[in-house]
């Protein structure tokens, strides 16, 4: 007989990474109730920490946060010029702006009025350690009120057409929906029978902290051989890429000896590793879920993606799959949803993943020990010196690319809304911080508080200008904060208005 817990949650996540409890403050700020699993006892790891936990946040990133009031808090904890493993290439006389398969291109480079839709100063970069999000993440979800439970490890489900009962840690939870957040090996995916498809790895990445005889032997920096690539910020602070098929990663126990034994074959020196502090392994390995949604269970994050980290990017896509989500789900969870709206989660972030993967490919491709790849290499280099090509590849790993294809319409339609100064002094993002959508109206048309009217608990009218409107007279935003219509021209079409409106929100 099928076991029925009687407390019963709108929502139970499965994994209390970033991307689960941001999930969870999404849901639990439009009023659901949420339950998080953790397979975890204790959430700490030295790997989350710098030099090897940071990352640096996307645009779309940095505007969830905002747009949720969190990011001043991960600023406060960003890193810094001396922040372990980093402080070297801080120090540069020019500013990074990132890299293409250790390729660096600078700001100076960047022409940001390729971007018409962007403001001024819009366009930044802050890089936090993965131990400081969760923190953030973490105070929210407790000042939320939301449950989380640690050591409960998901190893099974029930579903039905109304709900999911969740066997996890010895015990039994039950939810209307399942959602899984619980990384590459995910227990939700596999539970659920969603495939997993994509391509097989070609080395084994290691990111170590060690203590070297004469840390002289090596010079700082990316170095390409014939057998590699190694990375070194001094004292000890090494990446390494050995094309071995992903042979090693986790394998074997990571040893002092087999670390120095790796370094001297990628580097080909003699360096000594006289002690090893801390080392992981990883590889390029990149898969995709085959669907984002079976039933009443959802995957996000690295449950629904997996590649390599070579760019960073891997948090700011599950990231963008939460906040994509979190209201879609609300809404349906408070029955006001279109049919179609669960169904434009996967149409809208299967695509963006897919991207990523590649891109992550597109470096491995670089980055092999090959004549052809160090060719290859000399042109993308090229290319990265020019300002056209450093703008190209800033809007890709920034995230200025991102765009849903949300029909025909306005260019800025399906993109990221730009944070408009408003009159009062607030700004949009800080507008979209209750979690509703907002109806910009920089001309106070009554013709458009009217239409609002009919959505009053799941629409915001701000009529009211800005400093800089960029020429438009009304901006649809979801809670997401992507554009869903703009008035751009003389003549104002309530209907075609309201039904924008209907196809995100609902009926009136």
């Amino acid at each position: 007989m099928r076991p029925t817990p009687i407390h019963l949650h709108d929502v139970v996540i499965s994994g209390a990474g970033p991307v689960g409890l941001f999930l969870a403050c999404e849901l639990r700020q439009a009023g659901c109730s949420v339950l998080v699993l953790e397979a975890a006892g204790d959430p700490s790891s030295p790997l989350k920490h710098p030099p090897f936990g940071v990352r640096g946040l996307t645009v779309p990133t940095m505007e969830s946060f905002d747009r949720r009031g969190l990011m001043d808090a991960i600023r406060d904890r960003a890193t810094g010029r001396d922040t372990l493993g980093t402080a070297h290439w801080r120090k540069q006389p020019r500013r990074p702006g990132g890299h293409f398969a250790g390729i660096q291109f600078f700001h100076d480079q960047i022409d940001g009025e390729r971007w018409p839709y962007r403001l001024p100063g819009e366009v930044g970069s802050v890089a936090a350690d993965m131990a400081s999000i969760e923190a953030v993440l973490t105070a929210r979800a407790a000042t939320l009120g939301i449950e989380i439970e640690r050591g409960r490890e998901v190893n099974g489900f029930d579903p039905s057409d109304e709900d999911v009962v969740v066997r996890a840690g010895g015990a039994t939870f039950r939810g209307r929906w399942l959602v899984g957040c619980d990384g590459a090996r995910s227990a939700v995916r596999k539970a659920a029978g969603i495939g997993f498809a994509g391509t097989d790895p070609e080395f084994t990445g290691y990111s170590i902290q060690v203590e070297l005889a004469d840390p002289g032997v090596l010079e700082p920096g990316r170095h390409y051989t014939a057998t590699g690539m190694y990375v070194f910020t001094p004292p000890g602070t090494i990446g390494l890429v050995d094309f071995d098929g992903g042979a090693f990663h986790r394998a074997a126990p990571i040893t002092r000896s087999h670390v120095e034994a790796v370094l001297r074959r990628i580097s080909g020196t003699d360096v000594t590793v006289t002690a090893l502090h801390l080392a992981t392994t990883w590889t390029d390995r990149a898969f995709q879920a085959t669907e984002y949604r079976k039933g009443r269970v959802f995957l996000a994050g690295d449950a629904a993606h997996i590649h390599s980290p070579l760019g960073g990017q891997g948090l700011n896509l599950g990231l963008g799959d939460a906040m994509n989500l979190g209201w879609k789900l609300a809404a349906t969870i408070h029955g006001h949803a279109p049919p179609s709206l669960l169904d434009s989660y996967a149409q809208e972030r299967q695509p963006v993943a897919a991207q990523v993967l590649d891109w992550s490919r597109a470096q491995v491709a670089l980055m092999r020990p090959s004549r052809s790849s160090r060719a290859l290499e000399t042109i993308v280099r090229d290319l990265l010196a020019t300002r056209d090509g450093a703008t190209y590849f800033a809007e890709r790993i920034w995230g200025l690319s991102l765009r849903y294809d949300l029909g025909d319409g306005h260019s800025l339609v399906g993109r990221s809304a730009p944070d408009f100064a408003l009159a009062d002094g607030s700004t949009l993002n800080e507008q979209l911080r209750s979690g509703r959508g907002v109806l910009l109206d920089f001309d106070g048309r009554s013709a458009l508080r009217d239409v609002a009217a009919r959505w009053p608990d799941r629409l915001l009218h701000v009529a009211m200008d800005a400093r800089d409107r960029l020429g438009l007279g009304a901006v649809l935003v979801r809670p997401d904060g992507i554009v869903a219509w703009v008035h751009a021209d003389a003549a104002l079409d309530e209907t075609e208005l309201a039904d924008a409106i209907s196809r995100w929100f609902g009926a009136a």
